[in-house]
C-alpha cells in the first residue's frame, strides 16, 4: 500500500511539472534570416565616371604656348597670309561687281544722250566710265590752242583714252600679285614648319634615347598642323586668283568696248556742250 502511494505521488509530481512548462509551436525559435546591410556593396564598388574634359596637349593652343619663336613666327606668317588673301578677294570681288554694274548702266543710258556732256550726267561720278569719258572729252577740248596742237587729233585722243583705260585696268589688277604670291609660297611656308617640327621630334628622340610616342607626338603633331595650315592658306588663294583673273577679263572687255565707242564719237565730231563742268569733274575724280 505504501509503495502504491509513492508511485502515485511521483506521477502527480511529474504531471504538475509538465503542466507548468507546456511545449508549444510558438516556443520553438527558428533561425532568422540575415539582416540586410544598410549600405549596398554594389553601390560602393560602382566606379565614378569622370566628366571633366582633358585639354588636347597637341592642339593649336599648345602649338602657340609651347612652341618656340620659329614655330610662332611661322604660324603668325600663315595667319597674316590668310587674312590678306580673304581681304583682297572680297575687296576685288566687290570692285568688279560695281564696275560691271556701272558698265550696264553706262551702255544703257550714255549713248542715248543728245551730247557727250548730257551723257556724262547719266553716269555715276565714281565709276570708271565717268573717268574714261571725261578723259576723252578733255583731250578734245584741250587740243586746240595748246602745246599738243601740233599732235594729230586722232593720235592725241587715242593716247588720252588709252592712258585712262590703262589706269582702270591697272586698278583692277591691283592686289592680284599679292594673292598669286601667297598661293605659291604658302605651301612652302607650311613645309618649313613641318621640317622644323620633325627636327624637334628627332631632337626629343635623341635626348630620350628611345622613340616613345610621348616624346615624338608633340613635335610630329606640330609638323602636321603646319602642313595643314599652309594648304588651307594656299588653296583659297589659288582658286580666288583664277576667279579674279577671269572676271577681270570680262570687266576689261567692257571698259575697252566703251573706250572704242567713245573714241569713234569724239573723232566724228560729237557734241561737246558745257565742257568746263566736265573738266572740273575730271580733276576731282582723277
Amino acid at each position: 500500500m505504501t509503495r502504491f502511494i509513492r508511485i502515485a505521488a511521483l506521477g502527480a509530481v511529474l504531471l504538475a511539472a509538465g503542466a507548468a512548462t507546456p511545449v508549444t509551436a510558438a516556443n520553438i525559435t527558428e533561425p532568422s534570416a540575415p539582416v540586410a546591410s544598410a549600405t549596398n556593396p554594389a553601390a560602393e564598388t560602382t566606379p565614378v565616371i569622370a566628366t571633366q574634359q582633358v585639354d588636347n596637349p597637341y592642339g593649336l593652343d599648345a602649338l602657340w604656348t609651347q612652341g618656340d619663336f620659329v614655330a610662332r613666327g611661322t604660324l603668325a606668317t600663315l595667319v597674316i597670309m590668310s587674312v590678306a588673301t580673304w581681304y583682297i578677294l572680297i575687296a576685288k570681288l566687290i570692285e568688279q561687281w560695281r564696275l560691271l554694274a556701272h558698265a550696264r548702266s553706262a551702255n544703257r543710258s550714255f549713248w542715248k544722250a543728245a551730247s557727250l556732256h548730257e551723257g556724262l550726267k547719266t553716269v555715276d561720278e565714281k565709276s570708271a566710265f565717268f573717268y574714261l569719258a571725261n578723259s576723252g572729252i578733255e583731250a578734245v577740248a584741250n587740243h586746240d590752242g595748246t602745246l599738243v596742237e601740233q599732235i594729230d587729233l586722232n593720235n592725241w585722243v587715242t593716247l588720252s583714252i588709252q592712258r585712262a583705260t590703262d589706269d582702270i585696268v591697272n586698278r583692277l589688277q591691283g592686289g592680284l600679285a599679292v594673292v598669286a604670291t601667297i598661293g605659291s609660297t604658302a605651301p612652302f611656308v607650311g613645309l618649313f614648319g613641318t621640317v622644323w617640327g620633325i627636327y624637334h621630334a628627332l631632337t626629343a628622340i635623341g635626348i630620350a634615347g628611345q622613340a616613345s610616342i610621348d616624346k615624338v607626338a608633340g613635335p610630329v603633331g606640330e609638323a602636321l598642323i603646319m602642313t595643314a595650315i599652309g594648304l588651307a592658306v594656299a588653296v583659297p588663294a589659288v582658286l580666288g586668283y583664277n576667279l579674279l583673273v577671269r572676271r577681270n577679263k570680262v570687266a576689261t572687255e567692257k571698259v575697252r568696248g566703251f573706250a572704242g565707242n567713245l573714241h569713234s564719237v569724239l573723232l566724228s565730231g560729237g557734241r561737246l556742250a558745257s565742257l568746263p563742268l566736265a573738266r572740273a569733274t575730271v580733276a576731282r575724280v582723277a
